[in-house]
């Protein structure tokens, strides 16, 4: 068992946990991570002796309810390096984040004419926002294509950015862990005059992330994916942007004036904020950063780096060309994403094998159905690790994938 694996396993109560008899074995962290048991506390304490609203009540849990959402907030803003706590708006996930900047941002920016560029790598939660966009105000939609090796073709940037007033991109494939040269396609907008967007949900919980160092315009990622509760997400962004865009969702929290004329929004963040907050949430999303810190986000990147080499080479050895493994093949190039085929065995029948191991893998086209048409196939299974994941588990992986030759036979 890797250092990492071994020191963090035991923090996780699922992990414990036995399926049809068996130790389970869990690599689907790509769609939601596991809860370490101090998120778990920290949001159960929160509830026992805490629980108000926030921003609003003048009683002392109030404002200890107030201080914890507040402090949580500061935390991600150190988490990614941004400037200030302002700058950090609270959504559901990521989605929400997406379609925060593409309605209010994209609605008072983007004009019949203009363009967005977006890649052939991207989840549904970054492409169908902009088709909606289009739909309403006649906007182009770009596309910057991949290789033979998963990864993005930029031969054509230049071009691909004349009349583009945004770049919206994954900063890690959640289908082939592909990490793009992120500041060289930023540096690249920004010469052009458009602002970039990243899709962070999976590259933040993996990946030692700087806001300042990116140079993106908006970052959004989910709390469910970085060890966090799931009805939290974030949208950084540049505080000279947000303080320009319009709301979002109209309500309470949202507003510093209501009269029968019409209404003032707050300031920043609260602007975007309307109606009680997922507050528990967000406590559990500020322990689960503590979490990560206490780690340290280099070490999570190096176990998922030597991890996802040690899943690349025990696979391939084992099963061959009857597995093919989508997305670039140096472990320093992506994250611990595996999409793979087993001969001509569908996904979900994989999936269904590899369950009855207590083997947890992703099957179907993982909300990128673009992308499923760029690599030829229906669908994929996906592997995905994260830092109670060990070599132990992927040898389970390897020994469960025999049996899906054994009940398919040769393919």
């Amino acid at each position: 068992m890797s250092d990492l694996a071994a020191a963090t396993k035991t923090d996780f109560p699922l992990l414990s946990r036995d399926v049809y008899g068996k130790p389970i074995v869990y690599l689907d962290s790509a769609a939601t991570s596991q809860k370490p048991r101090a998120v778990l506390d920290a949001m159960d304490a929160y509830y026992r002796t805490v629980n108000a609203n926030v921003h609003r009540g003048a009683y002392h849990i109030a404002d200890i309810a107030t201080q914890a959402m507040e402090e949580a907030r500061a935390k991600v803003q150190r988490f990614i390096g941004a400037a200030l706590p302002r700058e950090v708006i609270f959504c559901r996930n990521a989605t929400e984040a997406v379609n925060l900047v593409a309605h209010s941002w994209g609605r008072s920016n983007l004009a019949a004419g203009d363009a967005v560029l977006l890649t052939h790598m991207e989840h549904h939660a970054n492409i169908v926002p902009w088709h909606m966009l289009a739909a309403e105000r006649g906007i182009e939609l770009r596309w910057l294509p991949l290789d033979d090796g998963g990864r993005l073709d930029l031969r054509h940037l230049d071009r691909l950015l004349d009349g583009v007033r945004l770049v919206a991109f994954s900063a890690m494939s959640n289908v082939l862990g592909t990490i793009p040269p992120i500041r060289r396609i930023v540096d690249a907008a920004h010469e052009r005059g458009a602002l970039v967007l990243l899709d962070g949900a999976q590259y933040v919980p993996h990946v030692p992330t700087d806001v300042t160092d990116l140079g993106c315009d908006f970052l959004a990622f989910s709390g469910h994916k970085m060890c966090g509760p799931t009805g939290i997400g974030v949208l950084w962004g540049r505080e000279e942007l947000l303080e320009a865009m319009p709301p979002f969702l109209g309500g309470g929290e949202m507003i510093l004036n209501v009269t029968t004329e019409g209404f003032l929004p707050n300031e920043l963040p609260w602007k975007f904020e309307a109606g009680t907050p997922a507050i528990a949430e967000v406590v559990g999303l500020g322990a689960a950063v503590d979490y990560l810190n206490g780690i340290g986000m280099e070490a999570v990147r190096r176990h998922d780096t030597s991890l996802t080499a040690y899943a690349l080479r025990t696979l391939t050895e084992r099963h061959g060309e009857l597995l093919t493994i989508h997305g670039p093949p140096e472990p320093a190039a992506r994250g611990g994403v595996l999409s793979f085929e087993y001969g001509d065995v569908h996904a979900h029948d994989i999936s269904q094998v590899l369950d009855t191991h207590a083997v947890c893998v992703r099957a179907g086209h993982h909300c990128a159905k673009p992308l499923m048409r760029c690599l030829g196939v229906v669908a994929t299974a996906r592997a995905s690790v994260y830092i109670y994941n060990d070599e132990s588990d992927i040898d389970h992986l390897a020994e469960a994938l025999d049996r899906v030759g054994d009940l398919f036979g040769p393919q």
